[in-house]
């Protein structure tokens, strides 16, 4: 993501999620952390009672922790709110 113009990022992923997908769909976010539950835990907190299927695998030196969250949206803008929500919790790298 362009950290200088996230509205222009934000854009132009809402242009390409309505020119490529149907909606309501499944979407998939990909998250780096650094290992820290606490970090886990504030991820889990955005995507709570959303029917979320949250997964996550620590790196080969433990340092480092990917999310996948799998989630049913109803429309491009519930995607880059999450996107948004997200982007709040320091340390988090969107993929």
């Amino acid at each position: 993501m362009n950290k200088d113009n996230p509205e222009e990022f934000y854009a132009r992923l809402k242009e390409q999620l309505e020119l490529n997908n149907s909606w309501p769909s499944n979407y998939l976010y990909k998250f780096i952390i650094p290992t820290d539950v606490e970090k886990f835990k504030q991820i889990e907190e955005v995507f709570n009672n959303t029917g979320a299927v949250i997964e996550s695998k620590k790196s080969k030196n433990g340092k480092y922790t990917s999310v996948s969250v799998t989630v049913n949206l109803k429309n491009p803008d519930a995607v880059i709110a999450k996107y948004t929500e997200v982007g709040k919790i320091k340390g988090v790298i969107s993929l």
